[in-house]
């Protein structure tokens, strides 16, 4: 849903920036290598350490990163299959990098193990969120679904949590219980999101495969009468003669 709709809005405030990096000779490639290596440092540097407001920033100016290399790649006239498997390849490793940062939180100073396979969970069901789209999508399928927490939902419930939870360090009380609850959120809504997939997965194959079916049967329909109708001349040519 957020993506839907933030994504149009950021792109076009981004624009003149995604110019100015191209009139300074900058590629798409280069914002994407960049933006991913500042979002990993960012999380494994800072969330283990439990420092999630500073670490929520650097995050956030890196994973804009996201919209400025395709909004480049536009502009240049440029985009290419390569530039599109490389940023959704790299996405996922940026999501892992954060939700592997709180993971880590948890199973050291944090010190809860529910968290850290809540943190876990969230984790990989965003990974098998988006293969199971990517997967449906390269055997033909559109997958025309909107999922409850797609990844722009998981970035933004999560990161700002994360960043509200980290005033707790400057002498907020109680709110670093918003970490927490955002990790369920994300990991219930994951969950669900998964089902809708699978369901309209499941559906639309089974559509395409009653087309191909019906298609398959009138082909074959199709051709018996066009045989049936050779017969039946060269019969008649046969009693003509």
């Amino acid at each position: 849903m957020l993506n839907k709709y933030a994504r149009a809005f950021f792109t076009r405030v981004l624009t003149p920036f995604a110019a100015f990096l191209l009139r300074r000779g900058v590629s798409p490639d280069a914002v994407t290598l960049i933006g991913t290596a500042g979002v990993v440092a960012g999380a494994l540097w800072f969330f283990p350490r439990g420092e999630f407001f500073w670490g929520t920033i650097v995050i956030t100016l890196f994973v804009f990163s996201d919209l400025v290399d395709g909004n480049m790649a536009r502009q240049a006239g440029i985009s290419s299959r390569w530039g599109a498997f490389l940023d959704s390849t790299l996405d996922r490793v940026a999501d892992g990098a954060i939700f592997g940062g709180f993971a880590l939180w948890y199973a050291g100073k944090g010190d809860d193990n529910i968290l850290c396979a809540v943190a876990i969970f969230c984790l990989a069901s965003g990974q098998v969120v988006s293969y199971t789209k990517a997967r449906g999508e390269s055997i033909g399928l559109p997958v025309a679904v909107n999922g409850l927490i797609e990844r722009a939902e998981r970035l933004v419930i999560s990161l700002v949590a994360a960043g509200l939870a980290g005033l707790h360090t400057f002498g907020v009380p109680g709110i670093d219980v918003l970490l927490p609850i955002a990790l369920w959120i994300v990991a219930v809504g994951s969950l669900v999101t998964l089902g809708q997939r699978v369901v309209t997965v499941r559906r639309e194959s089974a559509e395409a495969d009653a087309a191909a079916a019906e298609a398959s049967v009138q082909e074959s329909a199709a051709v018996q009468e066009s045989t049936a109708t050779g017969n039946e001349n060269a019969a008649r040519g046969s009693e003509t003669a």
